[in-house]
Formats: C-alpha cells, structure tokens, sequence
C-alpha cells in the first residue's frame, strides 16, 4: 500500500537537489577558470617588455611632490602710506640693479615731512632762546652776586670802624654788635644767591638737554621719514627678475604692503610635500633626487618643517646643481626621498610585474619561453628594483605585467 510523502521530506529534497546543482555549477566554473589558464600559455613577444638583469647599486626612495622655487627672492614692500603712481616693469622683466619698477604718489608723505622740518626748525630757535634767557638771568644773578660782595665788604670796613671808634672812646658795644650782625645777614644772603647761581645752572643745563633731545627726536623722525620717502621710489637692490608687481594702479598700498618681489634666477631650491605617515624617515641631510623631464638631479634635506598641515609635512630641498638650465619658478616636480642604498646588488628595471610583497613570482626568459621563478624583492625605486635571488647576472626578466599566467608554470613566446 502506497504512503503519502509528507511536505517535509519533499522540502528536503528539493533543498538537497538545490545544493548540488550549487555545488556542480561552482566545479565546472573552476575547471573552466583552470583549462582557460592552462591553455592561455603562450604571448606575442610585442606584448612584454624586458630587462636584462644587472649588478649594481640601488636606492629606496618614497615618492613626494615638489615645486621649484628661487633661491634668493626679494620682497619689496611700500614704506610709506601711499598710491601706486606708475608701473615701470612688468612680472617675467630683468632687471638691473639701481633700475626702477615702480612710483608711489608720497604727497601726503611729502606734506608731512616739510611740517615735521618746519617743527624741528622751530624747536632749534627754540632752544637758542632758551640759551640767551638762561644766560640773561645768569648774569643777573651773578651781578647781584658781585654786588652783594661790595655790600660785604662795606659791611665789613664799617665793623672794623666800630671797633676803632669804640677803642678809641667814642663808640659803644651796641654799634660794634649792630655792624657785625649786618655783615652775617649780608654774608648769609650771598650764601644764599650763590647756592641759587649753582642750582639755577643745574637748571640751565637740564633745560637745554631736554630741548636738545626733543630736537634729536623730532631729528631723526625727519631723517627716517627722508629714507622713505627715498625708498618710495621703488628699485631693484639686485640685478633679477621681477617674479611679481602690483600692477593696479591707484590703489591705495600701506606702509610694510608688499608691492613686488625679485628672483635671482641663476639659483634655485626646491619646497616638497609628503605624507605624515612618512615623518619617522624624515630627516635633514636625506637624500633627495629630483626629477624633472626625466633628468635626475641631486640633493637633500634642508630643513623640515616642525608642524604638520592636513597630514602633510613640508620640507626645503637644497640642489646641487642649482642652476640647472631645466629648472623653472614655480615649476612642479616629482621628488623621491632615499632612504636606503645598496651597493653591488642585482637588479632590472622596475615595471608592472613587481608589485606585492618581497617574495613574488616572475618570468624569466630561456630559449624563446618564459619560465615562471620565485624571488625575493629587496630595494626598489621609479627605476630599478634590488632582486636577491632565483636569477643571475645576464638572465632576461619579463617587467611587464604577467598575472594572466600566474597559475602557469612556462609561457612560449611567439613572434
């Protein structure tokens, strides 16, 4: 007698029927993956490039950014509050030392300098002034001093008369004490003048340094005020090119305002940018190589910049070969840093098949087929790349990209 299948055994069946056809599907898309690759074995010789393995040295370098800047760039500033009156030299001009980029309008200057003159002037009369009325009022007190002499001595001519007229009977004791009490008060009063004549020069003296230096001040006021308006006449203290001027002319420019700048363009040096992530090889003395059109110059590590901006740090490259007829303001650059060296190595040169960790697979050629070898990586930079084992000295090395054979063992290659 026949037994009804229950729902749940039907569900597990079609589950397990599920299942398998899963799992057949997954085999037979990796059998296919695997002939693909077993069959693909072979590659047009136009589509590879190669490199002959070599010993020599080789450096690891990490990539940064770099911009070519003037060595020597000086900053012109205004030196005084003004108008731009004239542009005489445009950005891209040389220039010569002693020739003039631009006129400021320094009338307002000029204005306040002849006030400032006229100040000054009037200070020094000022000041002779004040000499001739101390010196009257010198002399004064010092004429009442000699009178005061005479009147002492008189004083003193009558005490001694008082003392003959009383010795002789005919004067008393009062007259002699009257005389010689007038000649104390007319001696003290001297004293006195003659301390007013010491303090009144003290006096004197002070006055007329005060005045002397208000006038030293306003002095060298009107001097410093003179060289600005000297310097507003704008010129090259170098001979250069001129990098930048502001042209608008009018504007209104305020003292310390920068207005042009001046490259010496016969040497530059380079400002880079990398990552922080970098910072812990960063260091001053590191050498640098500069690329610019495939033309390597050489150099290292000024100085570093302390902070980090947006996770970048910043750092001076000084060149050495600083006039290099290739390097241009404000020129982009690739900069690599070196960060390490080693000496009588083997290496090729770098291309799309190095890429990964330092042990790789890569094709070697031999007898027109490419046979697949494992090696150990060590240095590599934007040109070369340190291999330390698996090839020799003279083996040809494929540097272009292979992974579409990585599950091949050797590859033909065809014409």
């Amino acid at each position: 007698m026949d037994k009804e299948i229950t729902e749940e055994v039907t569900s597990q069946k079609r589950k397990k029927g599920v299942f398998i056809a899963i799992i057949s599907i997954a085999v037979l898309v990796g059998a296919i993956w695997l002939m693909r690759s077993f069959f693909k074995s072979s590659i047009k010789n136009s589509e590879i490039t190669t490199s002959v393995v070599k010993v020599g040295n080789i450096e690891n370098t990490i990539n940064a950014t770099g911009e070519v800047l003037p060595e020597f760039e000086e900053i012109l500033t205004s030196p005084i509050n003004a108008s731009i009156k004239n542009v005489l030299m445009d950005a891209g001009n040389k220039v010569k030392a002693g020739q003039s980029i631009l006129t400021l309008d320094k009338s307002a200057t000029q204005t306040e300098f002849e006030k400032q003159k006229f100040q000054l002037e009037s200070k020094q009369n000022e000041i002779k002034k004040l000499k001739l009325d101390l010196s009257k009022s010198f002399y004064d007190i010092q004429s009442n001093n000699d009178i005061k002499q005479l009147h002492i001595s008189n004083l003193a001519d009558a005490v001694e008369n008082a003392k003959r007229l009383f010795a002789a009977g005919g004067g008393t004791r009062e007259g002699i004490e009257q005389a010689e009490l007038n000649l104390k008060v007319a001696q003290l009063e001297k004293k006195q003048l003659e301390n007013e004549i010491k303090n009144k020069q003290q006096t004197m003296q002070i006055e007329i340094k005060e005045a002397e230096i208000a006038a030293d001040i306003l002095k060298s006021d009107l001097d410093a005020m003179q060289r600005k308006l000297d310097l507003a006449n704008i010129i090259a203290t170098r001979a250069g090119v001129v990098t930048y001027v502001n042209k608008n002319i009018g504007a209104n420019v305020k003292e310390g305002e920068q207005i042009a700048r001046i490259a010496d363009l016969g040497s530059f040096k380079v400002t880079g940018s990398i990552s922080d992530n970098s910072l812990d090889q960063m260091h001053v003395g590191l050498p640098v190589i500069v690329l610019i059109n495939d033309i390597q110059l050489r150099g290292h590590v000024a100085n570093v910049s302390p902070s980090v901006q947006n996770s970048i740090i910043s750092f001076e490259i000084q060149l050495d070969e600083r006039n290099n007829k290739q390097l241009r303001p404000n020129m982009k650059v690739e900069v690599y840093l070196v960060t390490a060296t080693h000496n009588h190595v083997m290496e090729v040169s770098n291309g799309a098949a190095f890429k990964g960790p330092n042990l790789q697979d890569i094709f070697v050629l031999n007898n027109g087929k490419a046979e697949k070898r494992t090696v150990h990586i060590g240095l590599t930079n934007f040109d070369f790349v340190e291999i330390q084992d698996g090839v020799k000295p003279g083996d040809v090395v494929i540097t272009s990209d292979m992974s579409a054979f990585k599950n091949s063992k050797e590859v033909t290659i065809t014409q």
